[in-house]
């Protein structure tokens, strides 16, 4: 007695490079835009004194290398995998990031120094820097959402019922 075929599950299509691409720069520019909200949330309260110099500064330099880190991280994905737009419009960011962490004078506590942050409007420019950073984020989320979205209805992983033999009852 001949067994009848067993039907074989379909095989699923792993995901594509490009998905996980924007799958990851999703994750990070999400994460950067949460640091961002705190950045903002911790220069507001040195502003309005419930927190002092010191303790604020601690809490900002702590998180300016991984800020740094995941967005070159971002911007060395776009580059590796061929999104040249999206690596060229990450880079002015990039070389701001990083000449504001080389720009640290000689014997400061960090970027944010507590000695100086009062100085010179130095607070307000640290805030204006924070919120447009959270806004040069913000629009980049919704730009790689975007990007994510288009990609996934190009590649279409659905397959479409066929209706050829379909007659009408």
């Amino acid at each position: 007695m001949e067994e009848a075929p067993t039907p074989t599950a379909p095989a699923q299509e792993s995901p594509s490079l490009d998905t996980a691409v924007y799958v990851f720069s999703l994750f990070d520019t999400g994460a950067l835009l949460f640091l961002l909200v705190y950045y903002v949330i911790t220069l507001s309260d040195l502003e309005c004194d419930y927190l002092n110099a010191q303790q604020c500064c601690y809490r900002l330099n702590i998180w300016v290398i991984p800020k740094l880190a995941a967005h070159l991280l971002l911007s060395a994905v776009f580059l590796l995998t061929g999104h040249y737009y999206l690596f060229l419009a990450s880079i002015p960011l990039a070389v701001y990031i990083i000449r504001e962490y080389v720009k640290v004078p000689k014997g400061n506590f960090g970027v944010y120094d507590p000695t100086e942050i009062h100085r010179m409007g130095q607070l307000k420019a640290h805030m204006r820097d924070a919120v447009i950073g959270l806004a040069y984020y913000l629009v980049f989320f919704f730009i790689y959402l975007y990007c994510f979205l288009t990609h996934l209805l190009r590649s279409n992983p659905i397959p479409k019922p066929d209706f050829a033999d379909d007659t009408g009852f």
